[in-house]
């Protein structure tokens, strides 16, 4: 499958960079632990739909920007996000503060180019779609393609997997959470949606075969996942090489771990001033 074209290339020309209720109990449940893998796995991709707020970090390496760290919070429904997010060696040392929110992206922080700004400290452009599918979504080239979906349906790509093993027990962000690891292609998601019983399991497989395609992994992808002891995913890593493009026609890497720090909080995303923000274009 071809990756796809980046749009809005405009926006990104401003960027820095060129190259309260907790997420589980302290212990893991019996019940789960008496399960198989592939069983659990799939407990906790039911248990994901619980999920309607995120605070959540992510780290790693993206094809687009390189090394990245990020911060941020996010509602499903309205779909909103607010992150904070720096690309290390980037030309312009900052962060980026990046909203969703009202179907457009305002783009603030240290790291833009003040010279688009105007003398003000947002720049704005719409319509802009975060959190959806693999065509869908449209940030402007602010986020690398892989961070433009959910993180929520991005944990629950793993029911895709045919390989899928227990690791063990172990701590993360101060929560003991059961590790498993797999791998998952585009075969094995598209036989998982196959298999889906009932309209809402083949949407949600729909959804988990469309969010492997917006992470743009070229093949096999590497994939780990700590769930927590309220079968929740606490964290979820992937890894892959991605699909060559026309300034690398090598492909690059994806190593991306994202770590879910609070679930079901209040999640509020406020619009910039409209006196303190430029219209891209205008």
């Amino acid at each position: 499958m071809p990756r796809r074209a980046t749009t809005g290339v405009a926006f990104a020309a401003v960027l820095l960079g060129g190259g309260a209720v907790g997420c589980g109990g302290d212990s893991a449940k019996e019940d789960s632990a008496d399960l198989t893998p592939s069983a659990a796995v799939a407990k906790a991709v039911e248990k994901a739909e619980d999920i309607t707020s995120l605070h959540y970090r992510v780290s790693g390496t993206v094809p687009e920007k390189g090394r990245l760290t990020a911060e941020a919070s996010m509602n499903t429904k309205p779909a909103v996000m607010t992150m904070v997010m720096t690309v290390a060696g980037a030309r312009k040392p900052g962060e980026l503060d990046i909203r969703f929110v009202d179907k457009a992206i305002y783009l603030g922080g240290s790291g833009v180019d003040t010279s688009k700004l105007g003398g003000k400290s947002w720049l704005k452009a719409e319509p802009a779609v975060w959190g959806r599918g693999a065509v869908d979504n449209r940030s402007y080239g602010v986020l690398p393609g892989s961070m433009e979906g959910s993180p929520v349906v991005q944990s629950t790509i793993m029911v895709g997997s045919k390989d899928v093993r227990r690791i063990g027990a172990e701590t993360v962000d101060g929560m003991k959470a059961t590790h498993y690891r797999g791998t998952v292609t585009e075969r094995g998601l598209r036989d998982a949606q196959s298999a889906a019983k009932g309209k809402a399991a083949w949407q949600r497989r729909t959804d988990n075969l469309d969010q492997f395609v917006a992470l743009q992994v070229d093949g096999t992808m590497s994939m780990d996942l700590w769930v927590d002891g309220d079968d929740h995913p606490k964290q979820f890593r992937v890894r892959g090489k991605t699909y060559p493009t026309q300034s690398d026609a090598d492909g690059g890497t994806l190593d991306l771990t994202v770590t879910f720090l609070d679930i079901n909080q209040k999640v509020t995303v406020k619009t910039p001033p409209a006196d303190d923000t430029a219209e891209l274009g205008g």
